[in-house]
Order: structure tokens, then C-alpha cells, then sequence
């Protein structure tokens, strides 16, 4: 006969060893889980004692990055440099043969511009007024005998055409003059001293001046004034705005004395009035 005390202590250590097994299997369980949260907290120190944080930048960081950026940029072209490549293309050296030697300096060179598809080159009249035999020479080197197929004294404005263009005519752009503001940017391109396709700037200094030409006593009125640097050989050829439009086309210098060498004064007719001689359709 079994004692019934006996069963119950045979079968609370069941129950315990049951309970016992049921704890370590759940340990066996979580210790994995809780070891590898520790490992990645200790990781996380690990990498922040290993790498540091970088510090915040300050406003001085954020403008020495910025300045230090700007200096390694490259620079644009000049105003000049674009204002020249856009009108050289069109720019002509004219050389001419009087009958009788130069009355002056600056007679027998000069320079032009091309302003249309026709080939037609706007010039100063007083370039080729006496002239015997007119010579061109265009951009890409063609020469050409040329002959005066419109006068206009009034402005000293010549029209010349080649008899044998190039193949490819480049005409230059024109601008509008009646934008022109006394402080904007000139640029003078031409031949001066036979210093073929030279440039100077400077700006305009003077609107609507007039100025009698020492060799006709022709009085021309509305003249642009430039202290861009103009000499012997400029005569006739483009003034430039900061495009490289033509705004005008120098007609003289004013120099006090007998000297035909610039001082700081330039004239220039507008291109409205020069395009006139060409047929070109005013602003």
C-alpha cells in the first residue's frame, strides 16, 4: 500500500524539477538576446572612443570654405577679350594710294567694318576721300581692290565694296546707340600705325559733341566722345560696346596741338547715322 505523503513529495519534485527546466530553457533563451545587446552597446562605445565626432562648423569655417572655393575658380574672359572676338571677324585694314603725297597723318591707312551680307564696309570718307587705288584686307587675309560706292560728306561716312570678297563675309553686329550712357564700356578696334587689328578701351566720356575736320572744315554734330585710346590708322573703324556691337565708327581725335597723337579724347559717329550711307534701317 503506497503512503499518500510519499506521493506528494514524489510529486511536488516533479512539479519543482518541471519548473526548474521550464527557468533554464527560458535563460538559455535570453542570454543569447541580452549578450548580443550588450555586444552592440559595447561596439557603439568602442567606435565612438575610436572615431570621434568632427566638431560643428562655425561661421568662420562655413566663409573660409566658401573664400577658398571661389579663389580655386577659374576666371571668366574680360568684357574685352568677348568684345573683340565678337567683331574681329569683321574688321578691315584699308590701305590707299593718292595721286599726291598725304597731306596728313593718318591719310593713306585706315580701317573699316563689314555690316552687311552684301560685304558693304562703313568707313570715315576723309580715310579714302583722295584716294587713287583702294586696298582691303578682311579677317581671314583675303585682299581685294575696293572702290567708294557711297559718299555722305555730311558725317564723313564712306560705303566701300570689294570687287573679290571672301567666301565667307562675317558682318558685325550692331548695337543701338541710343542706349548709350555716358561711364559704359568703348572699345575701339582698328589699325593704328598700321598695328594691324589692335584694341583699346576705356569708356564713354561725352554724348552729342561736334567737331569740325581739319581737312574739309566739315563740322560733324551728335559724335560720341571715348577716351578708349585713338590714333592714326583708327580712323573708320568700329567703336565696341561691351558685346562687341558696333555702336559707332570713329571719325577723329581732338589733340590742342599740330600732333595727330591721341591725349584722351576720341569721336565716333553713331552707327545709326553711319548705317544710314549703307541703307541699314535706323533704331
Amino acid at each position: 500500500m503506497i503512503d499518500p505523503r510519499e506521493d506528494a513529495t514524489s510529486t511536488g519534485g516533479a512539479v519543482a524539477a518541471f519548473r526548474r527546466a521550464r527557468v533554464s530553457a527560458r535563460v538559455r533563451r535570453v542570454v543569447p538576446f541580452a549578450s548580443g545587446i550588450v555586444a552592440a552597446f559595447i561596439a557603439i562605445w568602442l567606435y565612438g572612443v575610436l572615431n570621434p565626432g568632427r566638431p560643428q562648423l562655425t561661421s568662420r569655417d562655413v566663409r573660409d570654405s566658401i573664400a577658398s572655393a571661389l579663389a580655386s575658380m577659374t576666371p571668366g574672359p574680360a568684357l574685352s577679350e568677348q568684345a573683340y572676338a565678337a567683331a574681329a571677324p569683321s574688321l578691315v585694314l584699308i590701305q590707299t594710294r593718292e595721286s599726291a603725297p598725304a597731306a596728313s597723318p593718318g591719310n593713306g591707312l585706315g580701317s573699316g567694318v563689314v555690316v552687311d551680307e552684301r560685304g558693304d564696309i562703313l568707313t570715315s570718307l576723309h580715310v579714302v576721300a583722295d584716294a587713287t587705288d583702294i586696298q582691303v584686307t578682311f579677317a581671314d587675309g583675303t585682299r581685294s581692290v575696293a572702290e567708294v560706292v557711297t559718299r555722305q560728306p555730311e558725317n564723313d561716312i564712306a560705303v566701300l565694296r570689294a570687287t573679290q570678297p571672301p567666301a565667307m563675309l562675317v558682318p558685325a553686329t550692331l548695337g543701338n546707340p541710343s542706349a548709350v550712357r555716358v561711364g559704359d564700356e568703348a572699345f575701339v578696334v582698328g589699325n593704328p600705325f598700321g598695328l594691324t587689328w589692335s584694341m583699346s578701351s576705356g569708356v564713354i566720356s561725352g554724348l552729342d559733341r561736334s567737331f569740325t575736320l581739319p581737312q574739309t572744315d566739315q563740322t560733324l554734330h551728335g559724335l560720341i566722345q571715348i577716351d578708349a585710346a585713338v590714333n592714326p590708322g583708327n580712323s573708320g573703324g568700329p567703336l565696341l560696346n561691351r558685346d562687341g556691337h558696333v555702336i559707332g565708327i570713329v571719325a577723329a581725335l581732338l589733340n590742342p596741338t599740330e600732333e595727330h597723337v591721341f591725349i584722351g579724347i576720341g569721336l565716333a559717329v553713331p552707327i545709326d547715322v553711319a548705317g544710314g550711307a549703307a541703307g541699314l534701317p535706323p533704331y
